[in-house]
Order: structure tokens, then sequence, then C-alpha cells
């Protein structure tokens, strides 16, 4: 049975949302689908949404893997920690698996979503079975001059650059990271329910405020690429790339960085923008389901023969 403090939902295709109270006092918000024999996936979200940005792929998924899709703190329906961070974001999800006696992972990074699970993969490298990248930086080409702003904040933090660096917490900022640089014709296909949702959560109590605190924490996170890409050229793991060539936000750079950061890397590159799963989410999981039964199948033969 699992732990009493997890509240469990009504069971569909996939799941309602269950809630986990965790050690400090505070819930976390997260859905599971599939059967738990099945290898796992964890998919983590990025700004500004929450686990719903899953919603097109985990039916399909879970009928090859046990998905686990969280709304990181101060997301979705997950509540707000009292002291934000990267770190504590992946300490709480770390919990969260603890609690769902979670063994060998996939792990699926977005933007946010990175720091996240390199925080969880680097702790435990040996029970990640892969990695699915989509529009998640972990190497400083990543960065086009639309960084100027933010990085002018880390090196002098005071209020003029913050405000540069925050401006695009607001509505149209929101709908922006759907649908800024991407095609006209894609665009047309993204639904305006997405930012509305994720606009109406970022206006509820304590939600800018770990926004702001994320945009500042985010500096620490790219402090540890080369701690990043040391683990990436120890531990090889098993990798596909899923990247929308319009993201308006991680440069095109980063998609030959991953590369060479992992050399039998899987790639795929799709006429979408940062938010790729809202428009190509048939194709992804598709991708995502094949890599994740032929990993098994090299693992398992692998296996046989030692």
């Amino acid at each position: 049975m699992r732990d009493q403090t997890i509240e469990r939902g009504v069971q569909t295709c996939a799941r309602l949302p269950e809630r986990l109270r965790l050690s400090g006092g505070t819930e976390l918000s997260f859905i599971t689908a599939g059967e738990a024999s099945k290898p796992a996936v964890l998919l983590l979200h990025g700004f500004p949404s929450s686990a719903r940005t899953f919603r097109e792929i985990v039916p399909e998924l879970s009928q090859a893997a046990y998905v686990i899709a969280p709304d990181l703190p101060g997301f979705g329906e997950s509540d707000v920690l009292p002291a934000v961070s990267f770190p504590a974001f992946g300490q709480a999800i770390s919990e969260l698996l603890d609690r769902l006696a979670l063994g060998p992972r996939y792990i699926y990074l977005h933007d946010f979503g990175a720091p996240v699970g390199f925080h969880i993969a680097m702790q435990a490298p040996e029970r990640v079975l892969g990695l699915i990248v989509q529009n998640a930086n972990a190497h400083r080409t990543g960065f086009g001059p639309q960084w100027a702003g933010t990085l002018a904040y880390w090196s002098q933090p005071n209020p003029e650059n913050e405000a540069a660096a925050t401006a695009h917490l607001t509505f149209e900022g929101t709908r922006d990271q759907y649908l800024a640089d991407v095609p006209p014709d894609v665009a047309a296909r993204v639904p305006a329910e997405s930012w509305e949702e994720d606009w109406r959560v970022m206006r509820l109590p304590g939600r800018m405020d770990t926004q702001r605190a994320l945009i500042a924490d985010y500096a620490h996170y790219v402090a540890r690429f080369d701690a990043i890409a040391e683990y990436l050229a120890r531990w090889q793991p098993p990798s596909l790339m899923l990247w929308g060539r319009h993201d308006a936000f991680f440069d095109l750079s980063e998609i030959l960085s991953w590369m060479r950061a992992l050399p039998r890397m899987e790639a795929h590159i799709f006429d979408a923008g940062h938010f790729l799963l809202e428009t190509h989410a048939a194709a992804a999981v598709s991708l995502m389901v094949d890599f994740i039964r032929r990993t098994q199948r090299e693992s398992e033969r692998t296996g046989a023969r030692e």
C-alpha cells in the first residue's frame, strides 16, 4: 500500500491528480498512469506550465511505461515551498519518488524541468534508464541575445536589472512562451487555454515570488554546467532529443552541444516552438515509446550476455 500521506485520485485512462504531503508540510500534486511493473518515466515540465503539458501524451505513453508527472512546487496545483530553489524542487520530487518506491527511471527534461531532473539524475546516476530532452538547456550555447537582461541581472542583481529579467512575468509574456517566434500556421494550433490557465495560476498567492526566485536561482544551475558535462561524459545515458526549432528562448546552437555531449543521442527536430507538445504530441509520444521499448530490449540483451 502507498504511504497514507498520498491522497489517491480516481483512476481513468490517465489518473486525476493525487496529492502528497511532503515532510516539510507542503503538498505536491502529481499524476500517475500505467502499470508500476513497467519502466518508469518521470515527466518534468517547465515555466510557466504544469503536468498539464503532458495531457496529450500520457495515455499512449502509459501503454509502455509507468508515468509520473508532478506539478513542480508553486506550479499547477502544487503548494509553494517556503524556500524556493531548484535543489529544493529536486528534493521535493525525490521525496515523491521515494514514497512511490520508484526504482530506475527515464527522465524527461523541459525548460525549468532540466535543473530539477539533473538534481535527481546526478544523485543516483545508476537509476537513470535514459534522458528525453525537449527544449531543455544545459550549455552556455543555449543563451542567445534574448538572455542579455537575465545575464546582467545575475552579474549585477540590482532592482533595475531584476525588473528587466522578470519583465516577462505578465499575461503577454506567459502567452509568448507558447507563441513567440512560432510560424503563424503552427501557432494557430496552440490552444489559448494553455497560457490562460498558466496565467490564472501565476496570479495566485506566492506564485510570482516563486517565479522571481527561480529566475535568480537559475544562475546557480548555470554554475553547475561543468558538473553536468562531467556527469554526461561519464555516464552517457541513452538519450532522445525532441526539439522545437522555433524556440524563442534557447538558441539552436544548444542542439549541437547536446549531441557533442551525447554522441549516440537520437535527435528529432520539429517545426514547432518551445512548447513542442502543444502541436506535435502524437509524433513525439510515438518516438518516446519507440525509444523506451528499444532501450529496454537493448538492456535486456546486455543483461542476458553478462
